[in-house]
């Protein structure tokens, strides 16, 4: 029997991936059905649906649940659930959608069919409420606020059915794992305690140490990255994952670390997306959620330890997956190693802070990396990385000048 963590309010993944005749036999009725065209957003939660990531969901939410995932983060039912899960239309598709009635569900920008949804609600929802409850924002600069008020102004509900898991197994054949792989690894590996390290960024020594405070207490470490859409300006999904593998090869003891990714896009609605994030851990079989400095923040949005504060203020069932908070980590010169303000008594002039977001401004403006800021090896990826994107601007202002002539 297992001995990790049941998923989130059930005792099964629920997955809606359809599978076999029963796929091909939904298809062909997709075919005849009224079309829906789904954000990339909509589309790594369609996908998350089908894949048990979002257990015991059985589709997109309903007015109640909306409400109640925004103002007390709680599904009608009284479950858990701190950011709504939604699907968007125009007022002019919706208004030609009848309830009861399927639709098909295509991708908005590869055009494939991704599934059905049976209609069951339409409603309109207060958008800046939402951003209000969610990101503590209205700010249309916040990328994540920015989303929600240019979706369609309708909301449809209902249960779904998957017909695909999109990009994400062709495009990461070696990471992308689904939660039902994921426990049948930790499993397979004797593992009951694993701490999911959330990242949309390359592996700097700061994150490299939080994964080994981790693995101290654990049985093991997901390094879980996101493989969907994030803002301008962040490192794409397939440069990070080199990063992270070069770093797990050389300084990680075998069997410790899983390298893996999951198809959601970034929300950026920081302590209530590291909430969400310890939801869907739990149900890809992970005990704890490894909490650091601005976890899923963007800006100046959010304090850097406001998504520790937010697991202080839900009950204690909210969830099984429990966070490990860590607090700000950083190179000391004095200690000769990496520490934490909980650690090192040494003064702010002996300490290299590390951050994703210095990290890249250096390596994008050619700038010098203190050499305990990141493994050479890790940097040695990212500087081709940005060597190439330099290579790139060369040869497209040298087309636009031959143009111009």
């Amino acid at each position: 029997m297992t001995g990790l963590v049941k998923p989130h309010g059930a005792d099964a993944l629920k997955i809606l991936l359809l599978e076999g005749n029963a796929l091909v036999e939904a298809r062909a009725r997709a075919a005849g059905l009224p079309q829906v065209r789904l954000a990339s957003r909509e589309v790594g939660d369609l996908i998350m649906l089908g894949i048990g990531g979002f257990t015991p969901l059985d589709g997109f939410m309903g007015e109640a649940d909306w409400r109640g995932a925004c103002d007390d983060m709680r599904l009608a039912n009284g479950l858990f659930w701190p950011i709504p899960i939604t699907l968007s239309t125009d007022v002019g598709t919706a208004d030609g959608l009848a309830i009861g009635g399927e639709v098909a569900l295509v991708d908005g920008e590869s055009g494939e069919l991704m599934g059905t949804l049976r209609v069951t609600e339409k409603y309109r929802i207060d958008k800046a409420h939402e951003c209000r409850q969610v990101f503590r924002t209205t700010d249309p600069a916040h990328p994540g606020v920015k989303l929600v008020l240019e979706q369609g102004d309708i909301n449809l509900a209902g249960p779904v059915q998957v017909f695909s898991q999109g990009e994400f197994p062709g495009k990461y054949p070696d990471i992308y794992m689904t939660p039902a792989e994921t426990r049948a690894l930790f499993d397979g590996k004797g593992w009951s305690t694993v701490a999911a390290f959330q990242t949309r960024n390359p592996m700097h020594r700061s994150h490299e140490y939080l994964a080994k405070i981790a693995i101290e207490i654990c049985d093991g470490v997901l390094v879980h990255s996101l493989l969907g859409k994030l803002k301008p300006g962040d490192i794409p999904a397939e440069v990070r994952q080199e990063a992270i593998g070069v770093l797990l090869d050389k300084y990680f003891v075998a069997n410790t670390v899983v390298q893996s990714g999951y198809p959601l896009d970034m929300r950026y609605a920081g302590p209530r997306e590291a909430l969400l994030h310890a939801l869907f851990r739990q149900n890809y079989g992970c005990s704890h959620l490894i909490v650091g400095r601005d976890h899923a923040g963007v800006g100046d949005y959010y304090g850097p330890f406001d998504a520790h504060h937010i697991f202080d203020e839900i009950p204690a069932d909210a969830l099984l997956t429990k966070p490990l908070k860590i607090d700000w980590t950083f190179w000391c010169h004095a200690c000769g190693t990496m520490a934490s303000e909980r650690t090192c008594p040494h003064d702010a002039a002996q300490r290299v802070l590390v951050s994703g977001t210095k990290l890249r401004k250096a390596l994008s403006e050619g700038g010098e990396v203190d050499p305990q800021f990141s493994r050479p090896e890790v940097l040695e990826v990212l500087r081709r990385y940005y060597a190439a994107l330099e290579a790139e601007d060369r040869v497209e202002v040298e087309l636009k000048g031959h143009s111009a002539r």
